[in-house]
């Protein structure tokens, strides 16, 4: 069935007390639209539209950076869940298949769910709403059943006692042909409370036209919608724990897996330990057989397998690390290429840089990669020892199996087996030492008398 996805990402989300767009609030380091959009891209719509209202071009951008091939419509006016689905009409034009109506602010429909509602669709059913049986209804729409037809969908405040006690509720979201939704929506009015069009109304406005409408149900935890601060954090949580379960039926080990953080596009490859205290900002893969220490932050790199990471090692953008190499305490890799079997044990900063095989960096080494103006990339051969505490200038190469001495800045290139040594000869003074104190003390003492 061809499918289009409608994605409602249009409201200020008041009650976050922000100047973000609330659909770009951050779960699993992603957008809460990504997840919206993840979901719905599993379905492979051959259109997706973004409708977007409040910070429109804040969210147009972090839309197309997560399908560039996607269409932002704006609402101009947030005149209600009608009006901002109806924005997707001119970019379906033509469209000839079904339209899911979906929210940028609910991050946890699954594509299983997805994937029944258009099953149902192509069972017959003009109109189908994902509907969840709520532990506590409160002032949640109701849906009115008979059978397996969807009669109405009615809104708390307009319900009777008896349909209050109906414990299926809406979620929002929808399924429809998209031409006889736009076709449905265009006759919906506003005459309600909020002077609003509701999508809601589609169902009723289906029925008396004698055509069909259904509802798929879900666990209740897939239509958690964020509105404030507390219920994203609340959301960050069941994101992490979902995180973590998967992960452990991937035959990922984490001793404290509380304390490991996700995100949406983390990858961990089996028999991969993960111990406590790591985050994973986006970006991330790490390959099958790899160990990340304790109290290490990766983010936008590449764990190759056999790599050991940590702890308290940061992997920023750009790091690719190779089978078996290790990155090892308080070392920052950034942007940087390191061959297979590679060590950079402790101490360092790796920034703009490749590193061949075999090679060996010691403790204190800084690629000096910016002149205060721009990035200049240090290039390390093969089976080279880096001796502690030198300094690369960049742009500089080391040749294969070379070595530079413990305290050199090194600012020209090192011939392939070459030993570089680039130290300050060393000056010794007798007794100076002592002189030298007592002068200091004196002058402060004189210090201390003045004051």
């Amino acid at each position: 069935m061809k499918t289009a996805l409608i994605i409602l990402a249009a409201g200020k989300g008041t009650r976050m007390n922000s100047d973000l767009p609330k659909v770009l609030h951050p779960l699993g380091s992603a957008p809460l639209l990504a997840h919206a959009m993840r979901a719905g891209a599993t379905l492979a719509p051959e259109h997706t539209v973004v409708v977007a209202g409040h910070g429109a071009e804040q969210v147009r951008r972090a839309a197309l950076e997560q399908d560039p091939t996607v269409h932002v419509a704006e609402q101009t006016e947030q005149l209600g869940t009608g009006h901002a689905a109806a924005q997707a009409r001119t970019a379906l034009a033509g469209f000839d298949g079904t339209a899911i109506v979906l929210f940028g602010d609910t991050p946890f429909v699954q594509p299983e769910t997805l994937s029944a509602m258009l099953a149902a669709r192509g069972a017959g059913h003009d109109v189908v709403v994902l509907g969840f049986e709520a532990a506590d209804p409160g002032r949640y729409g109701r849906l009115v059943m008979t059978g397996d037809s969807l009669e109405r969908i009615v809104e708390f405040k307009d319900a009777s006692d008896a349909e209050r006690q109906i414990s299926l509720c809406n979620s929002g979201v929808l399924a429809c042909d998209a031409a006889l939704l736009f076709d449905l929506i265009e006759a919906t009015g506003n005459d309600n409370a909020s002077g609003e069009y509701y999508l809601t109304d589609v169902v009723g406005l289906a029925r008396a036209r004698g055509l069909k409408a259904t509802a798929v149900t879900c666990d209740e935890a897939e239509t958690l919608g964020i509105n404030t601060r507390a219920e994203l954090a609340g959301a960050e949580a069941a994101f992490q724990a979902r995180a973590r379960a998967a992960a452990f039926e991937n035959g990922v080990t984490m001793p404290a897996p509380d304390t490991v953080q996700f995100a949406l596009d983390t990858v961990v490859g089996r028999d991969t330990v993960i111990e406590p205290n790591v985050v994973f900002g986006p970006g991330v893969t790490v390959e099958s057989g790899a160990v990340i220490r304790a109290f290490s932050h990766l983010e936008g790199c590449h764990v190759a397998r056999g790599g050991i990471v940590g702890p308290y090692a940061r992997l920023r953008p750009g790091a690719e690390l190779s089978e078996d190499v290790r990155v090892g305490n308080f070392v920052e890799v950034k942007n940087a290429q390191i061959g297979p079997g590679t060590k950079v044990n402790h101490l360092s900063y790796i920034g703009d840089a490749t590193l061949g095989s075999g090679t060996n960096v010691g403790a204190g080494t800084i690629t000096c990669n910016y002149d205060g103006v721009m990035k200049h990339r240090t290039h390390i051969g093969d089976n080279v020892f880096i001796g502690s505490n030198t300094m690369l200038v960049a742009p500089v190469h080391i040749g294969d199996s070379a070595m530079t001495g413990s305290g050199s800045v090194i600012t020209s290139d090192v011939e392939p087996e070459a030993l570089a040594l680039a130290r300050a000869h060393q000056v010794e003074k007798p007794g100076m030492a002592t002189k030298l104190l007592q002068i200091l003390k004196a002058r402060k003492a004189k210090q201390q008398r003045g004051s």
